[in-house]
């Protein structure tokens, strides 16, 4: 199993490469240093999400870096992703692991301290948890949690705890402060005018905490 060593974890949305194609994108933070990738395509029916994992898979494979498929247990099977990341409402992490093996990664988001604590009971890999900071796309989950959740589930949890929610490079070090492993980021790299740079300032984020 790959380890989960990546403090910049890249989650996909081709809605918002304000017009430019998402392997492009992915490739320009690729480059840049991001060594997870989430394929995230939600509204895509699954003939096409197929052949967009497959071409994903090709471009992280050249970078090694990881990548994991939202959800789709099948399409990570069916092109060798390196794991699955679930949501509360997917399949039971025990039922996941037992079609992955206990080589592939497995994430899933969380919203509070018991969610992570379940996670880490029920096997997961490691947990996004959040959302941090105010964000238009996480709204629907409620408000904003804030630090104090990150820190204490991890003095509490061994599985690695990733920020999710409106996290930019000047708040990489916040979370680093209080004990998370990293932060997964959409609109902060696939929306920037340059993509490669704020990949760049994220990871210098991070290392400027360490």
């Amino acid at each position: 199993m790959l380890p989960v060593d990546f403090p910049v974890y890249l989650v996909t949305d081709r809605h918002q490469t304000a017009g430019r194609p998402l392997l492009t994108v992915v490739e320009q933070a690729l480059s840049a240093g991001v060594r997870a990738v989430q394929l995230r395509e939600r509204d895509l029916g699954t003939r096409p999400l197929l052949a967009l994992a497959r071409d994903m898979r090709e471009l992280t494979a050249r970078f090694g870096a990881a990548l994991l498929i939202n959800d789709r247990v099948d399409l990570a099977l069916a092109v060798g992703a390196d794991g699955v990341h679930l949501r509360a409402t997917s399949l039971p992490v025990q039922v996941v692991r037992r079609l992955v093996g206990p080589e592939r990664l497995i994430g899933l988001s969380t919203h509070s301290v018991s969610d992570v604590e379940r996670a880490e009971t029920d096997g997961a890999d490691f947990v996004l948890l959040g959302p941090v900071y105010e964000t238009p796309s996480k709204r629907e989950y409620g408000p904003p949690i804030g630090l104090a959740p990150i820190e204490a589930v991890t003095a509490r949890c061994r599985i690695p705890v990733l920020g999710i929610g409106g996290v930019s490079a000047e708040r990489m070090a916040e979370l680093r402060r209080v004990g998370a492993s990293g932060a997964a980021v959409i609109s902060a790299i696939l929306s920037a005018p340059r993509v490669g740079d704020a990949t760049l300032e994220l990871l210098a984020g991070w290392r400027r905490s360490a």
